[in-house]
């Protein structure tokens, strides 16, 4: 029975060890933006930006809308300027959103242009997000999701 306890007591330790360790890479600071549908497909979704500890932000895309069973991922970068801007400049290649979850984590510090990103300058960011139905050709142009993000809001 004490054999028990100690096993139990050890893998509760456990539990709430490795919770504690993925709490804290977070300093509590998030902020989320709205993303609306970008064309004739029914996505949605919002984009969570957190602020890391370690420096730079952690920035989440969950959609909202059919989820494929297919293993596919659609492209998702962070622009500069507003959603309405044509041709904005790309800031960051976000990872993709698996469509199976509809879901893209993205950890960075460093834009395409070399500027420094943190959770007061990403506040301040004049830019939007933009998620494509595929990777090149014509199907690039489909915009399944898009919102501003930063200052544009």
């Amino acid at each position: 029975m004490i054999r028990l306890h100690i096993i139990l007591a050890i893998l509760l330790f456990g539990f709430f060890s490795c919770n504690i360790d993925e709490e804290e890479i977070y300093t509590g600071r998030e902020l989320q933006y709205q993303l609306f549908p970008g064309s004739e497909f029914d996505f949605s979704g919002v984009a969570t930006v957190r602020e890391l500890i370690r420096g730079g932000v952690e920035l989440q895309i969950q959609l909202e809308g059919q989820k494929s069973n297919d293993i596919y991922y659609y492209p998702a970068h962070l622009h500069f300027g507003e959603a309405s801007e044509a041709g904005a400049n790309m800031a960051y290649m976000l990872n993709p959103v698996d469509a199976r979850a509809l879901l893209s984590i993205t950890s960075f510090r460093y834009l395409t242009d070399g500027t420094e990103m943190n959770f007061e300058r990403f506040s301040d960011f004049n830019g939007h997000i933009k998620i494509h139905l595929a990777e090149d050709g014509p199907e690039y142009q489909v915009i399944l999701a898009l919102g501003n993000v930063g200052s544009n809001t």
